[in-house]
Order: C-alpha cells, then sequence, then structure tokens
C-alpha cells in the first residue's frame, strides 16, 4: 500500500469517527429536547392540577357561607333585608359559578345517585320508596368532580 492509499484509509477511519459523534450528539441532543418538552407538559399539569386543588379547597370553606344564605333567607325578614341577603348570596354565587362551580339539582321525587347524593335517613313520604323525599343540603360540583353531594333523606312507605 501506498503512503497515498494509506493516508485516504486514515482520513476514511476519522470522517466514520466524526460521524458517528456527530449521530451521537444530535440523538443525544434530541432525547434531551423530547425529555424537556415532557417536563414541561407535565409541570404545567402539575400546576394546574394545584390550582384546581387549591380552589377546590378554598370553595370547600366558602359553602357553608352559601348554607348560612339559604337558612338565613328561610327566615322571616323584612322585604328589604330579604332582598340584599339575595342580593348579596347571587353576586357571591355568580363568583363562584365563573370559577366552575355548580350547584347539583336535586329535587323531590328524584331517582338517588350515590354519585351525587348521600342518605342521611328516611322519612315518611308519598313518593316511590328510595326516591328522594327532601333535600336537606344542597350539594355542589367544582368542575365536573362532586366535591359536596345533596344530603337527602330517602322516602319510605306510609305505614
Amino acid at each position: 500500500m501506498s503512503d497515498e492509499e494509506i493516508k485516504k484509509e486514515e482520513e476514511v477511519g476519522v470522517l466514520e469517527k466524526c460521524e458517528k459523534e456527530k449521530k451521537d450528539y444530535l440523538d443525544g441532543w434530541q432525547r434531551a429536547k423530547a425529555d424537556f418538552l415532557n417536563y414541561k407538559k407535565d409541570e404545567g399539569r402539575r400546576l394546574e392540577d394545584m390550582a384546581k386543588f387549591v380552589i377546590s379547597g378554598l370553595i370547600q370553606d366558602i359553602l357553608p357561607i352559601m348554607d348560612s344564605f339559604d337558612l338565613a333567607l328561610g327566615h322571616d325578614l323584612s322585604k328589604e333585608s330579604e332582598r340584599g341577603v339575595l342580593l348579596i348570596r347571587s353576586q357571591f354565587e355568580d363568583v363562584l359559578k365563573k370559577r366552575g362551580l355548580e350547584q347539583i339539582k336535586t329535587e323531590s321525587g328524584d331517582n338517588f345517585n350515590p354519585e351525587v347524593h348521600e342518605s342521611i335517613g328516611e322519612v315518611e313520604s308519598e313518593h316511590t320508596e328510595g326516591t328522594v323525599a327532601e333535600v336537606v343540603q344542597k350539594g355542589y360540583r367544582f368542575r365536573e368532580r362532586v366535591i359536596r353531594p345533596a344530603r337527602v333523606r330517602l322516602a319510605k312507605n306510609k305505614k
């Protein structure tokens, strides 16, 4: 073999080595980029979940205030007082609705659904046995997730 052929073989070897290193670096960079994009997605989901958790906890703390408004409206108030309490409750409810809170609609005669109702007893009623006879406490969902089931008494046959 001549010096020139040996030199070409060495150059080919160096070139192949460089090509392999280039491929390794490119593969590593692509993996790092994919890992970073996955990290960003995971971190975004984690922050969103944390925000939902915080808001959900705050709303659960506020629900007893909504119950107090309902109790106040159930008592004898002057017309002006009743309108004032109703207006404040309505404003309060609107703010919570904007944040994703919705009341679970439950009425007497509805079928009992353990996903959204919590039975706290039975009461004699003209409704079909096992259906909702009365709503004791309203239930609420926060962004499609039940945060407080409606507390209900179920109908039982009159004796």
